[in-house]
């Protein structure tokens, strides 16, 4: 009878995925795919417990799985180097029992597009005391259902500086999240797309907040003291039913920093004159500290510096352009890696001594931190000689993807992957270990992917397949001069415009450097001639450091839709707005 039962038993669902991360002692593992569903509901609507036997994992990731209700227990415990945990588009909720941490690595947490409720102790991301998620930077809580935020978020994630909390159902933020020094490093908060009524003033305490976006709410007052935020550049207040109505007005046609000098005078939701209101003292008092707080944020510095060693932005936008280059996006991108920006930077002198190698290592050392490893974003730079416009970003199956990778021969996208993995084993066992260097790293983004995303010249060339390489047709040279630079990601736009001010500063920076310190061109540097594939030898500088000008002019480029639609256009009036002292824009 027994063994009759035991027959009749269904046998326990396969999971390949986790026998081949554990046999390769693998550190990103993804699962999704229609295959997934029948497997989480056989184990109860939880991920298999044998999941949380691969403490080596860095990344994890679980979308898109309608029968996921919660993680299930043991995964604190069993993934404690866990890096990155994205669990989107699944049916998480209405809490996570149990609780998420303490995970005392995670970095990045993606909550979004499940159907969670509410977060309350025991049931949310982790204990306040010690913090369970004391390194968690970025947290996506978007489309979700949720009506309240934990009170204790801020002393569970201490260092957060991405906070996505767009499409929920919130009417208020907890006051413990603008408490002085709870979230000194939170500089992106979104909380789009929800029911919030009002906004305290204590929002001032964010010291660090660049980025604010409280769109399609209900907002009836803005505090004067947003004002009083000394890094805050971007502001997004429409949808809202705001009673003054200048600032109404203002939200949706000024700028930031309009709207920033409206309520610093005294304009709010009341209308009333905060100077006036209150007297000069406490407003000198007000000035005083915000002063002070530009001092510690490190803004003003440099103020003194002669305006002979600034280097020089000069924008040129597309109205002023007889041939500005667009880029045109494909819908197929939409689920693979949806976001790119582009710009296109002319002045560059790259061949004197170690300029081009200064170059190459800058892009490496944001592809290590802004980036996080490419995992946020991947850059591409390209010689703009060598770019043949309109550009088209699409997505293509991988048989049929082909491109001259950099240094390699044209070959398809599935066997170059496959290339790349067979080359990254072989130095795992030259080198007895299980780290490996170069594009091997980020082979594991592709992980799962059906299609894969490419940018595409007029000639019907790849020249760019991200996050892994370049083609070797725009490949940049001692002699490149003027180029195109290409920002992708699959979290946001806003991820890809930051990282594009980053390196169009960093450009700036190098530039400089390179201008003021007179490098000789003869002084050959081995690698940087490697990487650029020219032989060692002497060479001009380019015709900026002939002028005596340590200018660089950066060129509009504009993003359409399929149907010709503007999505986005680099540099607008909001980017490069936190340019280095010794760096002027002229718009």
């Amino acid at each position: 009878m027994a063994a009759a039962a035991a027959a009749a038993a269904p046998a326990p669902e396969a999971w390949p995925e986790l026998e081949l991360a554990e046999r390769e002692r693998r550190r990103e593992l993804l699962l999704t795919g229609p295959g997934l569903e029948q497997r989480v509901r056989a184990a109860g609507g939880r991920l298999p417990p044998r999941l949380f036997t691969l403490p080596l994992l860095h990344y994890l990731e679980v979308s898109g799985c309608g029968s996921l209700r919660e993680p299930g227990p043991g995964l604190a415990q069993g993934l404690p180097q866990l890096h990155s945990l994205v669990l989107r588009r699944n049916a998480l909720g209405p809490g996570l029992s149990p609780e998420l941490g303490p995970l005392p690595a995670l970095r990045v947490l993606d909550l979004s597009g499940n159907a969670l409720e509410a977060l309350p102790p025991g049931q949310g991301l982790g204990p306040a005391e010690p913090p369970g998620l004391p390194q968690l930077q970025s947290l996506n809580l978007s489309g979700n259902r949720l009506r309240e935020l934990p009170a204790d978020l801020a002393r569970c994630a201490p260092r957060l500086q991405t906070l996505n909390l767009t499409g929920n159902r919130l009417d208020s933020f907890p006051a413990e999240l603008f408490r002085p020094g709870a979230l000194p490093l939170l500089s992106e908060l979104a909380a789009a797309d929800n029911c919030l009524r009002e906004l305290s003033p204590d929002i001032a305490h964010l010291a660090s907040l660049k980025m604010l976006d409280l769109s399609n709410n209900q907002l009836s007052e803005v505090p004067a003291e947003l004002a009083d935020c000394p890094k805050l550049k971007e502001v997004n207040f429409r949808g809202n039913k705001l009673t003054d109505r200048r600032l109404e007005k203002m939200v949706h046609g000024c700028q930031t920093k309009s709207i920033l000098e409206y309520l610093r005078s005294g304009g709010r939701g009341g209308g009333r004159c905060r100077a006036k209101a209150d007297g000069p003292e406490k407003e000198e008092a007000r000035r005083r500290r915000r002063e002070r707080r530009r001092r510690e944020s490190g803004e003003g510095e440099g103020e003194g510096v002669d305006s002979a060693s600034r280097l020089l932005l000069r924008i040129l936008h597309v109205s002023e352009n007889p041939a500005p280059l667009t880029v045109h996006v494909s819908p197929m991108v939409r689920d693979v890696r949806p976001f790119i920006v582009g710009a296109v930077v002319r002045g560059m002198d790259l061949q004197a001594g170690n300029a081009l190698r200064r170059f190459l290592t800058s892009q490496t050392k944001l592809h290590e931190d802004m980036c996080e490893k490419r995992t946020a974003a991947t850059i591409a730079t390209h010689d703009l000689r060598a770019v043949r416009g309109p550009l088209l970003y699409t997505a293509r199956p991988p048989h049929d993807l082909k491109i001259v990778p950099l240094g390699r021969r044209e070959v398809k996208a599935k066997d170059l992957v496959r290339q790349l993995q067979l080359e990254a084993e072989e130095h795992r066992k030259q080198k007895k270990r299980q780290n490996v260097s170069g594009l091997h790293r980020y082979l594991h983004l592709l992980d799962g992917k059906e299609t894969y995303p490419c940018l595409v010249d007029a000639d019907g060339d790849v020249i760019s397949f991200p996050p892994i390489t370049n083609g070797e047709k725009t490949k940049i040279k001692k002699t490149t001069s003027d180029l195109f630079l290409e920002v992708t990601s699959a979290a946001s736009l806003q991820t890809c415009k930051e990282i594009m001010d980053a390196l169009v500063l960093k450009m700036a920076e190098i530039n400089k450097y390179t201008l003021e310190n007179k490098e000789d061109g003869s002084l050959s540097d081995p690698e940087a001639d490697a990487a650029s594939g020219q032989p060692p030898g002497p060479s001009g500088s380019p015709g900026a450091t002939k002028a005596g000008s340590a200018s660089l002019v950066v060129e509009q480029v504009r993003v359409l839709d399929e149907d010709g639609h503007l999505k986005v256009v680099y540099p607008s009036k909001t980017d490069l707005g936190l340019a280095a002292p010794h760096v002027t824009v002229i718009r």
